[in-house]
C-alpha cells in the first residue's frame, strides 16, 4: 500500500448493458487547450526513478484474514440490469461534504513552525511528478448501480482493520469483468496480478457509497477475491475511519477523494486536495487515522502541503493551471510512503504525459510549504 474519450481504445468495445462491457466517459477534449489523448508510448511517460520505494516501516504487522460474506438477499449468480461505468464523472457532484477534510480550503491557514525543516527532509530541489496518466499509469476507478451483486472478499492481511460491507450488506460490488479485463484494478492487470498496490475502487453511484480495496487479485484457484485491506466510505457523510485503522490506504483515509480527475482537470476547476506520497512519515494527523512509520524529522500522515501563493501559475496550459491551483487552495494531502512528491491521479487514456511531465517538473518542494499540523 506503499502505496475517456471513450476508452474502447483499451478495453472492449463499449456499449450495450452487460455488465462486462464498461460504459466509458461521454466527455470530450475539447476545452481551450485540454490534452491530446496520448497513446502511451512516449518515453517522457514515466521517469526512470522506481514508482514507489517502500519503507519496512509503511505497515505494521499484518492482522488475521477476515472474509466478507455476500448479502443473502442477492442472487450472485444474475446479471445486474445497470451497466458498469469506468472514470464516471457522476455529473460533476463532490465526493464527500464540502465540510469534508478532502474538500477544505486551506489557502489562509496558518504555516505550520516546522514547515521549513519539514521541506529540507523531502528536498528543496525535489521536483514533482505527476503518478498518473495512461494505462497502466494511475489508479482506474468504476461505479455501479445499487442492483449490482456483492461479492465475498477476503482479507488476508488487515482483516480486523477492513469493512465487511455497508450498513449490514455484507460484500463489495465488484464487477465479473474485473476478473477477465484490464484497466479495473491498477496496474491495469485482469483480476489484479500479483505486483503492485493494485488498489480497486468502486462507487454504488445510487447509494453513494465507496469501497476501496489495496493489493486486490482474484485467486482462480480458490475461487475468491483477495486484498489486503478494504474501506468503505458513505460520501454523504464526513465520517473518519476509527482512530488507528488503516484503510485502503496507509493513512486511513479514502483515495479516490484525493485523485487528480481528468474530468475536472479540463473543466477548469479542482475543488479539493490531492493525494501525495513521501518516502518516508512520521505518525499520523487530521485528518489521518493511522501512522505507517515513525521516521524522525518526517511529515506525519494526514500533513498538508500547499503550493505557496506567490508561485505565478499564469503561463500553464489552463487543464494544469486547474491543478496547481488546487494545489494553492486545497493543498497536497500525505497519504502513503512511496516517492517523495508524486502527486496521485486516475488512470486515464486521455491524459498526456508529454505536458504534465515537465510542467509538474517545473514545481520543486521549496515551491510549497507545509500548514499547521492537524488544522481544521
Amino acid at each position: 500500500m506503499i502505496l475517456g474519450v471513450a476508452m474502447c481504445v483499451t478495453m472492449p468495445a463499449c456499449g450495450g448493458n452487460d455488465v462486462s462491457t464498461p460504459v466509458a466517459p461521454s466527455s470530450t477534449s475539447s476545452s481551450l487547450d485540454a490534452p491530446p489523448a496520448s497513446t502511451g508510448t512516449d518515453a517522457n511517460s514515466k521517469p526512470e526513478e522506481p514508482k514507489k520505494e517502500p519503507e519496512s516501516e509503511s505497515k505494521p504487522e499484518p492482522k488475521p484474514e477476515s472474509e466478507t460474506e455476500p448479502d443473502s438477499e442477492q442472487d450472485t449468480n444474475t446479471p445486474p440490469a445497470s451497466t458498469v461505468k469506468l472514470l464516471d464523472d457522476f455529473g460533476g457532484r463532490a465526493l464527500f461534504p464540502s465540510s469534508n477534510g478532502w474538500n477544505q480550503d486551506i489557502s489562509r491557514a496558518p504555516v505550520d513552525p516546522r514547515s521549513s525543516s519539514f521541506i529540507d527532509f523531502i528536498g528543496r530541489d525535489r521536483g514533482l511528478h505527476p503518478d498518473f496518466g495512461p494505462p497502466p499509469y494511475g489508479i482506474p476507478y468504476m461505479s455501479v448501480g445499487s442492483i449490482e451483486p456483492r461479492v465475498p472478499v477476503t482479507f488476508v492481511l488487515y482483516g480486523s482493520e477492513s469493512d465487511s460491507g455497508y450498513r449490514g450488506m455484507r460484500g463489495y460490488p465488484v464487477p465479473a469483468a474485473a476478473r477477465t479485463q484490464r484497466n479495473y484494478i491498477e496496474g491495469g492487470e485482469p483480476g489484479g496480478g500479483t505486483d503492485g498496490d493494485r488498489h480497486m475502487l468502486i462507487v454504488d453511484r445510487d447509494r453513494w457509497v465507496l469501497y476501496e480495496t489495496w493489493a486486490t487479485r482474484w485467486n482462480a484457484s480458490r475461487g475468491r477475491w483477495e486484498a489486503g485491506s478494504g474501506a468503505v466510505f458513505d460520501l454523504s457523510s464526513n465520517a473518519r475511519r476509527p482512530e488507528g485503522w488503516t484503510s485502503a490506504d496507509a493513512a486511513g483515509l479514502a483515495i479516490l477523494p484525493g485523485l487528480v480527475r481528468y474530468d475536472e482537470a479540463r473543466r477548469g476547476r479542482i475543488n479539493h486536495a490531492l493525494r501525495v506520497t513521501v518516502r518516508a512519515t512520521n505518525g499520523h494527523v487530521w485528518p489521518a487515522s493511522h501512522s505507517a512509520g515513525n521516521r524522525a524529522g518526517a511529515l506525519p500522515m494526514g500533513a498538508r502541503l500547499r503550493l505557496k501563493a506567490s508561485i505565478n501559475i499564469s503561463a500553464y496550459p489552463t487543464y494544469i493551471r486547474a491543478i496547481f491551483r488546487a494545489m494553492q487552495t486545497y493543498g497536497l494531502i500525505v497519504a502513503d510512503n512511496g516517492s517523495d512528491m508524486f502527486i496521485t491521479g486516475t488512470m486515464d487514456a486521455r491524459w498526456n504525459n508529454g505536458q504534465l511531465n515537465p510542467a509538474f517538473r517545473s514545481l520543486t518542494a521549496d515551491d510549497f510549504e507545509v500548514i499547521e499540523l492537524g488544522w481544521r
